[in-house]
Formats: structure tokens, C-alpha cells, sequence
């Protein structure tokens, strides 16, 4: 997913001392009756969990009363894109050649590496969106590797009240066999109602518990619709009760501290101010750098970035 902002800030990733919930902020995706997302990293008081750089969230949304989701192609760099589904269908064309369907409960992983570019567009047969889309950040030994693309649909555990799919790392007994370039943990976790469910975790990730529906604590703190929590490293488990009366459902990302900073603008990953300014620039060139997709039919053929301020960048402090 394209990150719409037309006036990006740049965005210095780097270690916080903040522990608590962050609370989404609501972005549009595209024109005036365009899909809504809610969006959570990065946040003024915390940028990473682990390697997760950036994630939204989004529905569920009736597409037959909106724009619904048509990204035309648009640009990534120095990182993984997670595309994460609860309801629909979404159509996903690269410039690795890759056409591929996303599907609820189904894991599509896209590497940008060095750089891609991509299209993502509900099918014509979905009437209601719902789900989350989410980046991870590639540390600098391994930021411009080829371009690559990993699909995988993970089996459904039961633990406790809970029902657990891993599409990254470990948990519950189960792992994933999807690459990843740092340790990583992405899981959804769905509980019953009335029920509560502690989970073994590595003590040396930092964890994010986004909220999806239901009403939910995390260890013994209330969250809202979208809300984040995120608990630092030093933990062995993990409690989430699910308070109410209806089933309830959260993303569960973890990853040890990242331990480089980075920059990020509109939908590049880099480590500078002129890396970014060549990245965009390359996008606007058409260079080879990104290729192209093959099979979009949208209003435009590619999204065009943003325009740079006049005067340097600088990052804002987070």
C-alpha cells in the first residue's frame, strides 16, 4: 500500500523510551470518497517495534459505497511489505513479475530490496474491505537485495481461549517458514468471548498488540478500536482478555529493539536526505531501478511522489 500523504514528513527511526498506547490517526487512501485508514507507526512517540516500521489499519468498509482500494503502481525501498487480510480480495501486481491474489488469512510478503513497484486493487467480486497493511524495515547489510515476493498460509492453533496464526516468526509451538531479514513476530490472535490468553514470548523483543474488534485488555490496560499497545523488551508472557461478549481479534507484532536509524518518506526507506531525494528522483525518471508493472488498468499508470520542500530536510525528533 502507497502511503497517500501528499506532503510526507520525513521520519527519523529511532529508538524511544515510550511505553503505552498509541493511538491511530485517520489518513485518506486516494481522492475524497476514497477508503479511510487508520494509521499507528509511525507515531510521534514511538517509530519501530522491532523492524515494523509503519502499519494500517483499515475497515471494515462497504467498497460498493466508496472508491474502495485502487493503489495505482507506486514505488518501495529498504523494505517488506505485509499485506494482511480479514475480509475481501485485493489484486497484487509487481514489477518482479508477480500477479497474485491476498486473501483473508493468507500471508503475501513483497521484498523491495534495492526497489520495486507495485499495484494493489480490490476485485470486482469483494464488497467489503477489512484488514491490515503493514512494512518492515531491511537493516543496511541486506537493504538492496533483489526484489522478491513469499506467499504462505499459516494453520490455525488453538491455545487456551485463543486461536493463533503465525504468518512470521514463532509463537505458540508454531513457526513460519516465510524468510525475514531480522528476527521478527506477526501473528493474528483471535479470542473467544469472555476468555483470556497468555502467551510465552521472547524476552528480548519489544511486542505491539493492535486492536482489530472486540473489547480488549493487554495486560490489564483497555484498548480502543486500532489503538497499539506496545510493551518492552524484559517479558516472558504476554496476557490479553477479551472482556466482552463478542469475539475479539488482535495483530500481535514483535521484533528485538532495531538497532540502526533510518529515514522514511512517503515510501522509501533509506538512511539519508540525498538517498531519498535520488530514490524519488529515480521513481519520476522511470528508472529501471523500479521497473514496471504489467497489467494495471487504472485512471493513471503510476502514482507521481510527492514534491520535495524547497530546502532541506530535516527529521523531525521523535
Amino acid at each position: 500500500m502507497s502511503n497517500a500523504d501528499p506532503a510526507p514528513d520525513e521520519v527519523a527511526c529511532r529508538p524511544s523510551s515510550f511505553a503505552g498506547v498509541l493511538q491511530a490517526r485517520e489518513v485518506p487512501l486516494g481522492g475524497p470518497r476514497a477508503m479511510t485508514v487508520r494509521r499507528t507507526l509511525p507515531a510521534r512517540e514511538r517509530s519501530m517495534i522491532g523492524a515494523w516500521c509503519f502499519a494500517d489499519h483499515y475497515g471494515p468498509q462497504d467498497i460498493r459505497t466508496s472508491a474502495g482500494m485502487d493503489v495505482p503502481p507506486h514505488p518501495h525501498t529498504g523494505l517488506q511489505t505485509v499485506s494482511w487480510l480479514f475480509d475481501g480480495e485485493i489484486e497484487h501486481r509487481d514489477s518482479n513479475g508477480v500477479h497474485a491474489a491476498v486473501r483473508p488469512g493468507e500471508l503475501n510478503l513483497m521484498t523491495a530490496g534495492a526497489g520495486i513497484c507495485h499495484s494493489e486493487v480490490a476485485t470486482p467480486e469483494t464488497t467489503t474491505l477489512h484488514g491490515v497493511q503493514l512494512w518492515v524495515a531491511l537493516p543496511d547489510s541486506d537493504r538492496h537485495t533483489a526484489r522478491d515476493f513469499a506467499h504462505h498460509v499459516p494453520e490455525p492453533r488453538t491455545i487456551d481461549g485463543a486461536t493463533v496464526r503465525v504468518f512470521l516468526g514463532e509463537l505458540a509451538g508454531d513457526r513460519s517458514p516465510v524468510h525475514t531479514f531480522t528476527p521478527l513476530l506477526g501473528a493474528q490472535v483471535d479470542i473467544a468471548p469472555r476468555a483470556s490468553v497468555s502467551l510465552a514470548v521472547d524476552p528480548s523483543f519489544e511486542h505491539g498488540v493492535l486492536l482489530d474488534e472486540g473489547a480488549v485488555d493487554v495486560d490489564q490496560t483497555a484498548l480502543r478500536r486500532a489503538d497499539l499497545a506496545y510493551r518492552s523488551p524484559g517479558s516472558d508472557r504476554l496476557q490479553i482478555v477479551n472482556r466482552g461478549e463478542q469475539p475479539a481479534r488482535v495483530m500481535l507484532l514483535g521484533g528485538p529493539p532495531f538497532g540502526e536509524a533510518l529515514l522514511m518518506w512517503w515510501n522509501f526507506v533509506g538512511r539519508s536526505h540525498d538517498e531519498i531525494v535520488a530514490y524519488r528522483q529515480a521513481w519520476q525518471d522511470r528508472s529501471d531501478q523500479f521497473g514496471e508493472v504489467v497489467g494495471y488498468r487504472g485512471a493513471v499508470d503510476r502514482l507521481p511522489a510527492p514534491g520535495m520542500p524547497g530546502t532541506r530536510l530535516k527529521p523531525r525528533e521523535r
